[in-house]
């Protein structure tokens, strides 16, 4: 059982008070589409949105403690303890957002304001490095659409990969023509077979993260718009399947004990796939971290 001996120990901890329950609620206003992904992030509620503001093309970090994100508790490492997802639990009133898979991610940063109708190869900043995971293991690839596109354009990222590799190259994707802030650019609810319709850009075969990303590429014949390239970990995952009760997973006792590690000042938010448009759809729920 990662960070605990066995379940005593974990029961200990919280009897020490080493936990936290803390409570979220998003309330979209944003006009989504049923099957293609969505940042919950850039939605009101509990915690504040997250716009991707930031230099045009520089790697800007998140943080807990600079930008917000859900509330995971004190920083742990200085103790010499290791923090951990213990529980979530969502619920929505919602017919037109159930049934709802849903990602937890650690939002390490962005490179903003990524310019579609820019054709030749376009540069990145990464002047500032990334505050978790330096060495890129598990990192993944999210373009969000931040300014609406047209859609139909292909486009492919060039980035170093977790292995130190400079060079590789994304598989081509297509913009989708859903153009409400948020949406993930490259998913389709019916895509060609190349298409890659998950919420992460896929990576050149082989290739399990990303330490860093050189260029973004716009092919055809460019588009309007403009798309920040979110750099995150996937967590843990979730689905609702109903309105009439809440999901709830226990990582310890329903996950074999595999639970996911959450670095301190991470900044942790929600993608979702909806199954309809989530404007004035409610979703709230909690998250419980343990550490030791």
């Amino acid at each position: 059982m990662a960070g605990f001996r066995n379940i005593r120990d974990m029961m200990d901890a919280q009897d020490a008070g080493q936990y936290l329950y803390s409570s979220w609620r998003k309330q979209p206003t944003q006009t989504t589409a049923s099957g293609i992904w969505f940042d919950l992030s850039m939605s009101p509620g509990n915690p504040s949105p997250n716009y991707y503001i930031g230099t045009p093309g520089k790697f800007t970090p998140l943080s807990r403690s600079g930008d917000g994100g859900l509330n995971h508790g004190p920083a742990v490492a200085p103790s010499g303890n290791k923090k951990f997802l213990r529980k979530i639990l969502a619920l929505t009133p919602s017919s037109t957002a159930a049934p709802l898979p849903m990602v937890l991610l650690d939002y390490v940063g962005f490179y903003g304001f990524i310019d579609e109708s820019v054709l030749a190869a376009q540069a990145l900043d990464n002047s500032v490095p990334f505050p978790r995971y330096a060495d890129g293991a598990g990192l993944q690839l999210m373009p969000v659409v931040v300014a609406a596109q047209t859609g139909g354009q292909p486009f492919t990222v060039t980035y170093t990969n977790s292995d130190g590799i400079a060079g590789r190259v994304t598989r081509p994707v297509i913009m989708t023509t859903q153009v409400v802030n948020g949406t993930i650019l490259h998913s389709l609810a019916a895509g060609a077979a190349a298409q890659n319709n998950g919420p992460f850009l896929p990576l050149q075969a082989g290739d399990t993260g990303v330490r860093s990303v050189e260029s973004v590429t716009i092919g055809g014949s460019g588009d309007v718009g403009l798309f920040a390239l979110a750099v995150v970990k996937p967590l843990a995952s979730i689905a609702l399947r109903g309105i009439d009760a809440p999901t709830e997973v226990d990582y310890f006792t329903d996950n074999a004990g595999a639970v996911p590690e959450i670095k301190d000042d991470a900044y942790l938010n929600f993608i979702v796939l909806p199954n309809g448009t989530l404007a004035a759809a409610p979703i709230h729920g909690m998250i419980e971290t343990t550490w030791g």
